[in-house]
C-alpha cells in the first residue's frame, strides 16, 4: 500500500547481528499511555466501514482448526478470522504511537500442534530511520501478547512484502521457530520466540540491501528457505532435515524466471513442494516468472508453469508478469492454486490444477465478481478487476472450494470457485489523510485517503454506495475542504484520472472536475482550501520529492487560475470560518504565520518565531469564529492565537500536539469540544477538552491505539462526544462515549 510515513528518509542501512532480548508483556507505548493524568473516557471505538482498501500480504488458515485463519497487511496490522460472525478481528490495535513501525506485519506463523499459539514478526521499514522489528507471541490466538524486541529491522511495507511466510514453527519441535530477515540472514529461537540468535550454518550471506530470506516452509520434517539475492545464478532454495545443517536443494531452477522464490506450499499426499518464482520480489516490477515442483524424496524438479510470461494481448500489449501465491488443497492430492502477479495488460488471475500441474484452468475466466458490499472496487468503471498484486493466496484445509486471495485493495473469497466476493468485513487498512464532518446534510463524514481518494459516508457502518468519488477518480487525495457557511460546496485535490482537482455542489455526493488546472497541478497536486462562501479557492502545490511550488488562486470555481507570489510555497492554505476575506498559512520552514485580508490575493507575515523545520506542523481554525487559530507543533506543544495570527501563546499543560480538530460543544459549554492526538504529562493518546484546552481527558485506551495517528482528527459538529480519527493503516476510527 502507498502510505503516508512519519519520516520520508530512504537511506538503507544494515543491522547488527541478532541478539537475545528479554520478552516484554506489552508494547512500551501501551504502558506509557496508561499513565495519562486525565482519566479514560470510557469510549466505544469502531471502524468507519470502507472495506479493505489496502494490500493484504498474507492469509493463513490453521491446518488443525476448522474456520480459524489469520491475515497480515503491509501497514495495518494483523487480523483473526471469526468464522461464526464471518468477519475479521484486529489483533494488533494495542500497538501505540511509539510503536508505529510495528503495524506492518512481515510474517506470521501458527503451530499445527498447539492451535491457540500465534506468532507475528513486525516491522514496517528496514530503513535507517525506522525502529527495529519485534516478534509478538500469543497463547490465546492474539487476544493477549508477549513481546520480544529484535536488534534487526524488518520491511513489511517494502519490496518483497508479499513473499513468505518468513516465520515458521519447526515441524519437529514446537519450541523451535525460524525467522527469515531481509538483511541479517536466518534467525532461530529455541524458546518459542522469546529469544533469537543467528541460525548456525545457514550458507547464504546476508547483505545490507536485497531481499534475504523470502520464504520458510515445512515439507514433512524438513524446512526449506527461499533466498532472494541469488540473482538467477546461485542457489536460492536451501533446506535442513535436522535443524542444524543447511544445504542447497539440488537441481533447483535457475535463470531470469527463477531469480526470486516468492512462495512455496507442500502437498503432503504426493510429497511435492510447489514453488512460485519471479524475476523480482514484487509486488511491482515483475516481468517474468515460473512455477516448479520438487519431489522431496527423489530431488527431481519439474516445471509446471501454467502460462509463460512474454506473449502479447489482443491489443498488442506485452503480457509480462511474475508468479506470486501458491496454495495446495489439503484434502485432494495434486490440487494446487497459483496466482500471477503484476499482470497489468491481461489482468492477473488464479490458475488451478487437479493433476499436479499437467493442466491448468484460469479461475478468472469463469469468475462472477460481486462487489456490492464494497462498491469502491469498481474504481469508477462498470465492473471490478479480478485483482492485482495477488501474492496472498490460501485454500481452506477443511473446504476445497473455499479459496481466498489478497489484492492491493481487498481480500476476495469463494465457496464454489465461480462466485467471488470480498471477504473483508472488519479488515480496514486505509491510510487516511483528510477528514471533514459536515455541519449539515446527509453525510456525517467526508474523507480523503491514500490510494482510494475521497469517500462520502452517509452511514458509518457501510461502505459508501457510490464508491470512490468519481469524475475524476483519485488514486490518492491530497486536499479536501468545505465552505464553512455553505456545507453543499466542497473541493478536493489529488492524483486523478481526468484532472487533479474537482468540486461538488451537493455536499460531496457528486463531483465535477475543474474546467482547468495550473500546469504544475499535473505533477504536484497539494492541499486546497475554499473560503467561507466558496467564492475563492487557493491551491498549494508540493511535488512528491518535497519540491514546493507557487500557490494558485481561482475566483470562478476552477475555470481560471492566477499565481499568488506572496503565499509561502508549499504551505497549507487555511480559510477563516467566519470572514470570507481572510486566509492564513503557516510557513513551516521559518515558523511564520501569514495572513491575507483581501480574499487570498496577497499575504503578509504576522506572528514569527514559532516552531519550524517540520512540514507536519498543522494550523487549524476554530469553527464559527474569526481569527481563532490553533497550531499543533508536534513535540513543541500546542499554540493559540485569538487575533488573526498576529500573536500566539503556548497552551499550558500540553506537552505535544500532533493533530487537532473540533466538534460539538458539551452541554452548557460556550466553546466547541477540542480533540487532539497529543500528550499532557505522559504518552501520546487521543484527548478531548470541553473547557477550551484548560484540561484534557484521554478518550482512547491501551487496547485502541493504532500506531501512528498524527494526520487528522475531527469531532462531529452535530453529536457531542463523537470523534473521527485518521490512522496510517487502520482506516478511520470513530469513537462515542460509552
Amino acid at each position: 500500500m502507498l502510505a503516508s510515513r512519519p519520516s520520508r528518509r530512504t537511506v538503507l542501512a544494515g543491522s547488527a547481528a541478532a541478539a537475545a532480548l528479554a520478552a516484554l508483556p506489552l508494547s512500551a507505548s501501551a504502558q506509557s499511555a496508561s499513565a495519562q493524568s486525565a482519566s479514560a473516557g470510557p469510549y466505544r471505538w469502531r471502524n468507519v466501514v470502507i472495506g479493505g482498501t489496502g494490500f493484504v500480504t498474507g492469509v493463513l488458515f490453521h491446518p488443525s482448526v476448522r474456520g480459524l485463519a489469520y491475515a497480515r497487511t503491509d501497514i495495518g496490522g494483523a487480523y483473526r478470522w471469526d468464522d461464526r460472525r464471518a468477519r475479521w478481528t484486529p489483533v494488533t490495535d494495542h500497538l501505540g504511537w511509539d510503536d508505529w513501525n510495528l503495524l506492518g506485519v512481515e510474517a506470521m506463523a501458527v503451530d499445527p500442534a498447539h492451535p491457540d499459539r500465534l506468532y507475528l514478526a513486525l516491522g514496517t521499514y528496514a530503513q535507517a530511520w525506522a525502529g527495529n522489528g519485534a516478534v509478538l507471541r500469543s497463547e490465546d490466538r492474539g487476544a493477549t501478547w508477549a513481546r520480544t524486541d529484535l536488534t534487526v529491522k524488518l520491511g513489511a511495507n517494502e519490496d518483497g512484502r508479499g513473499c513468505g511466510e518468513r516465520l515458521l514453527v519447526d515441524p519437529r519441535d514446537s519450541d523451535t521457530l525460524w525467522l527469515g530477515t531481509r538483511h541479517d540472514g536466518l534467525l532461530k529461537s529455541t524458546d518459542r520466540g522469546a529469544t533469537w540468535a543467528p541460525a548456525p550454518g545457514f550458507p547464504a550471506t546476508p547483505s545490507a540491501s536485497g531481499q534475504g530470506v523470502t520464504l520458510l516452509v515445512a515439507a514433512g520434517r524438513a524446512v526449506y528457505a527461499g533466498w532472494g539475492d541469488a540473482g538467477g545464478t546461485g542457489p536460492n532454495l536451501f533446506r535442513t532435515t535436522d535443524g542444524a545443517t543447511w544445504t542447497a536443494a539440488p537441481g533447483q531452477p535457475s535463470g531470469t524466471a527463477a531469480e526470486v522464490p516468492v512462495r512455496a506450499a507442500y502437498d503432503r499426499f504426493t510429497r511435492e513442494l510447489y514453488v512460485t518464482y519471479a524475476d523480482a520480489p514484487g509486488p511491482n516490477g515483475q516481468a517474468d516468472g515460473s512455477v516448479h515442483k520438487l519431489a522431496t524424496g527423489s530431488g527431481r524438479w519439474t516445471e509446471v508453469t501454467p502460462v509463460r510470461p512474454g506473449g502479447t494481448t489482443p491489443d498488442g500489449s506485452a503480457d509480462t508478469f511474475g508468479y506470486g501465491g501458491v496454495a495446495v488443497d489439503a484434502r485432494r492430492p495434486g490440487t494446487v492454486v497459483v496466482s500471477t502477479n503484476n499482470r497489468w495488460a491481461a489482468v492477473d488471475t488464479l490458475y488451478r490444477t487437479t493433476d499436479g500441474g499437467r493442466t491448468w484452468t484460469s479461475l478468472k475466466d469463469s469468475a462472477v465478481l460481486d462487489v456490492s458490499e464494497t462498491p469502491y472496487l469498481k474504481w469508477g468503471e462498470k465492473s471490478p478487476k479480478f485483482g492485482w498484486w495477488i501474492q496472498a493466496l490460501a485454500v481452506d484445509p477443511y473446504d476445497s472450494r473455499h479459496v481466498v486471495y489478497g489484492t492491493g485493495a481487498t481480500l476476495y473469497g469463494t465457496r464454489d470457485l465461480v462466485r467471488w466476493a470480498p471477504q473483508i468485513r472488519g479488515l480496514e487498512e486505509t491510510s487516511v489523510r483528510q477528514l471533514i464532518s459536515p455541519p449539515a446534510g446527509e453525510a456525517h463524514l467526508l474523507s480523503g485517503s491514500g490510494d482510494i481518494g475521497v469517500m462520502y459516508h452517509e452511514l458509518l457502518t457501510a461502505s459508501p454506495a457510490d464508491g470512490m468519488a468519481a469524475n475524476p477518480v483519485f488514486g490518492s487525495a491530497t486536499g479536501l475542504a468545505q465552505a464553512a457557511a455553505d456545507a453543499s460546496y466542497v473541493v478536493r485535490s489529488g492524483w486523478g484520472d481526468h484532472g487533479n482537482g474537482a468540486y461538488s455542489e451537493d455536499g460531496g455526493r457528486t463531483w465535477a472536475p475543474f474546467a482547468a488546472q495550473p500546469d504544475i497541478a499535473r505533477s504536484a497536486p497539494g492541499p486546497i482550501a475554499t473560503n467561507t462562501d466558496g467564492s475563492v479557492l487557493l491551491w498549494s502545490f508540493v511535488h512528491w520529492d518535497g519540491t514546493k511550488h507557487p500557490t494558485h488562486r481561482s475566483t470562478d470555481n476552477g475555470t481560471t487560475w492566477s499565481e499568488v507570489s506572496s503565499f509561502p510555497k508549499g504551505a497549507t492554505p487555511v480559510a477563516d470560518p467566519a470572514d470570507p476575506t481572510l486566509f492564513y498559512a503557516y510557513d513551516t520552514d521559518t515558523g511564520t504565520v501569514y495572513a491575507s485580508t483581501d480574499s487570498g490575493r496577497s499575504f503578509t507575515a504576522r506572528a514569527t518565531g514559532l516552531p519550524s523545520g517540520d512540514s507536519q506542523f498543522k494550523l487549524v481554525a476554530a469553527p464559527g469564529r474569526s481569527g481563532d487559530l490553533w497550531l499543533s507543533a508536534k513535540w513543541n506543544g500546542l499554540y493559540r492565537s485569538t487575533d488573526q495570527g498576529a500573536s500566539f501563546a503556548k497552551v499550558a499543560g500540553c506537552r505535544a500536539s500532533y493533530t487537532l480538530g473540533f466538534g460539538k460543544a458539551a452541554d452548557g459549554a460556550a466553546y466547541p469540544a477540542i480533540y487532539q492526538v497529543g500528550s499532557t504529562d505522559s504518552g501520546t493518546a487521543v484527548l478531548r477538552s470541553d473547557d477550551e484546552a484548560k484540561t484534557w481527558t484521554r478518550i482512547n485506551d491501551d487496547a485502541h491505539q493504532w500506531g501512528w495517528t498524527g494526520e487528522a482528527i475531527t469531532g462531529d459538529p452535530r453529536l457531542y462526544g463523537r470523534v473521527y480519527l485518521a490512522t496510517n493503516g487502520r482506516g478511520i476510527q470513530y469513537g462515542d462515549p460509552a
